[in-house]
């Protein structure tokens, strides 16, 4: 990652950060961005500011609780003020792909439960259809894994295992799961039906199409500013 980008991503999550206000619930993402957040949050409030947090993986739970943030376990009756995170792609409509860093069902589950989403990312990240710069990653059950790879490749679908730093070992989310990343043979043009489609298939736990959730995405830009993305339909928050 270049020292540009960073710091793009520091920027988004800057502005991002400021949307928090004392005494807030909220969730926290996974990715290098949302580490930026996590240090941006305890740079803004350094005495706490009242502030409580669910993280969606243990990476970020680790960071979080190292920089003094108060994070716990999700609660039955949790709904969120906000959700801070990253993502791989974003597309004209706001509609996301996620996952990269493995959490996207944590994260999904969170961002239904939250208020806001808000989207921290690096200028590059803007792309005209989802597919396009990055993988869509799946999370599969390990038994149903060689059956689901083989379904998908009867739909002109590749789709990569997930690995450790190793190339060997299959990569497992918090959730002892594997991850299968997607390359459809197009763009994807309707992420919400593929996004059905997949989570249709017995096996699937969960896709990185995030469809319909983005209430604002902070992007960081070269020159030194950040854009302020809203979409253009109105999206539902939970009460």
């Amino acid at each position: 990652m270049s020292a540009d980008l960073d710091s793009e991503k520091l920027l988004a999550a800057t502005a991002a950060v400021r949307r928090v206000r004392p005494g807030m619930r909220i969730a926290l993402g996974t990715g290098s961005t949302t580490a930026y957040a996590v240090r941006a949050l305890v740079d803004r409030f350094p005495e706490g500011g009242g502030i409580s947090a669910v993280a969606s993986s243990s990476l970020t739970e680790r960071l979080a609780r190292e920089l003094g943030l108060k994070v716990g376990p999700l609660l039955a009756s949790d709904r969120f003020d906000v959700m801070i995170d990253g993502a791989d792609e974003v597309a004209p409509t706001l509609d996301l792909t996620k996952g990269g860093g493995g959490a996207l069902f944590r994260e999904k589950f969170l961002a239904r439960l939250s208020r806001e989403l808000i989207i921290m990312v690096d200028h590059t990240k803007l792309v005209p259809a989802l597919g396009t710069r990055s993988a869509i990653p799946v999370e599969v059950v390990p038994f149903a894994r060689p059956v689901l790879v083989e379904q998908l490749a009867l739909h002109r679908v590749a789709s990569v295992v997930r690995t450790q730093s190793d190339g060997e070992r299959p990569f497992l989310t918090d959730n002892g799961n594997e991850i299968l990343d997607l390359r459809p043979p197009d763009p994807v043009t309707d992420p919400a039906r593929l996004d059905d489609q997949l989570r249709s298939m017995p096996g699937v736990v969960e896709t990185g199409l995030f469809c319909g959730l983005a209430h604002r995405v902070f992007v960081g830009l070269p020159d030194g500013t950040v854009q302020e993305i809203l979409p253009s339909h109105p999206v539902q928050a939970v009460s």
